[in-house]
């Protein structure tokens, strides 16, 4: 909610990164509902008696209020909303994964609103994880959601520079300016994709490990095309210290 000029209030957000600065000062990223994007310093809340340090949380709910006319403002106070934790490595992990991404590539004061949805929905499915085999098609999903907010949706079942179907028995490529192409295409990131698997993960279908790990292909080359050479932290976790769960 804007209450005047440079001024807003009981804006939902929440926190994607933050670090020190200056003294006492943090320096936080916030993903908000109505703005984006957003970068705030909260004066004092790296001192030992700031309530603000605490508060200041990745994957905490928060309504904000900030003021300030450039693009770095000013955290006014903040309300902290209750939710459940990301307790599990694995839920962690790749709520450290989605941060970054938004942190990485999102531009300033930019508003997602369907993007800050699926992003809330993310997280409370993260709580409930059960495993490894629900965590692969939720991140991909998120992705796309993602880069669809981005302007790069693409059609899983659709040959973008053919105009006609995907066609189980085939192979498909893959560009992230164009999306799924034929096997004749020059522009293909990727190659040798099953048409049957493609049809699959257009009806959502992500239960088999065909299925999965070209998802995880196409989406790594799309994220890493958005990411244009910037590198995730969260990545270097998983490879890490979750040895056994493999790459994000």
């Amino acid at each position: 909610m804007v209450a005047s000029k440079g001024a807003v209030q009981q804006e939902p957000a929440y926190v994607i990164h933050r670090r020190p600065w200056r003294e006492t000062a943090l320096l936080v990223d916030l993903f908000t509902l109505n703005h984006g994007r957003m970068s705030l310093v909260a004066r004092g809340a790296n001192s030992a008696k700031s309530p603000l340090k605490a508060q200041l949380q990745p994957f905490q709910p928060l309504l904000v209020d900030w003021t300030g006319r450039s693009d770095l403002k000013t955290l006014v106070q903040l309300e902290v909303r209750s939710a459940p934790l990301l307790r599990k490595t694995l839920s962690l992990y790749s709520g450290l994964y989605i941060n970054e991404l938004l942190q990485r590539v999102l531009p300033v004061a930019d508003p997602y609103p369907t993007l800050f949805a699926s992003y809330i929905d993310t997280l409370q499915a993260l709580t409930g994880l059960a495993g490894r085999g629900d965590l692969e098609p939720l991140l991909r999903r998120f992705e796309r959601e993602f880069c669809s907010a981005l302007g790069y949706d693409f059609a899983w079942d659709q040959a973008t520079d053919t105009g006609l179907p995907v066609s189980a028995g085939q192979v498909y490529g893959y560009d992230p300016a164009q999306g799924i192409v034929s096997a004749a295409s020059r522009d293909a990131r990727l190659n040798q994709l099953p048409g049957e698997v493609l049809t699959a993960l257009a009806a959502g279908d992500y239960t088999s490990e065909a299925s999965r790990k070209t998802a995880k292909r196409v989406m790594r080359v799309l994220v890493d095309y958005l990411l244009q050479g910037k590198p995730l932290h969260s990545r270097n976790l998983f490879s890490q210290t979750v040895s056994s769960s493999g790459r994000t």
